[in-house]
């Protein structure tokens, strides 16, 4: 987990900076004046994605607290292999929406170089820990179960009826 954070920590810090740093070589003059248009455009667009970010991973949260725990476990944790609601379009809708936390950071700084080089390759890092890291844990706690799940749902879902269903406001759970 400190690892994750960790990561996030460095992806989106090391972005607005890479990206700052390397807009002075491939785009000199996009922080100057006469690109207020871009800069207001750019912040618009990475405000809304963020909000959808967000909406997503409180609504894939609130499932996965829902039906992937039972019993008294620690607050970030499952230990039932969670299969239905967003979960059978899916197998990951939260790291969907994370996957585009990037993005909208990279807009709402309004650096071209972040947005257009940074931002996707930290999309495609995220997807390749997903394979390497998220794949081989969920086998490891539920096994043969998870290598079924696995072969019947997609890793992600980019439908416009899945993203509905992803937007799709879920009640907190209430002890």
């Amino acid at each position: 987990m400190i690892f994750r954070l960790v990561m996030w920590f460095v992806m989106l810090v090391g972005g607005v900076v890479g990206g700052y740093w390397f807009d002075s070589f491939l785009f000199p003059n996009v922080h100057g004046r006469g690109y207020l248009l871009f800069d207001l455009v750019s912040l618009v667009a990475g405000l809304l994605l963020l909000k959808i970010v967000l909406t997503i991973s409180r609504n894939t949260g609130r499932t996965l607290a829902r039906l992937g725990r039972r019993g008294d476990i620690p607050r970030l944790q499952t230990n039932v292999l969670a299969t239905d609601g967003l979960y059978a379009l899916m197998r990951h809708p939260m790291h969907l929406g994370l996957l585009f936390f990037p993005l909208s950071i990279a807009l709402i700084v309004g650096s071209p170089s972040f947005i257009l080089i940074i931002a996707p390759l930290e999309m495609l890092l995220m997807v390749i820990m997903i394979k390497t890291m998220e794949e081989p844990e969920a086998i490891a706690k539920f096994g043969d179960a998870y290598r079924e799940y696995r072969q019947k749902v997609p890793m992600f879902c980019l439908r416009i009826a899945c993203i509905k269903v992803l937007l799709t406001p879920v009640a907190p759970n209430r002890p």
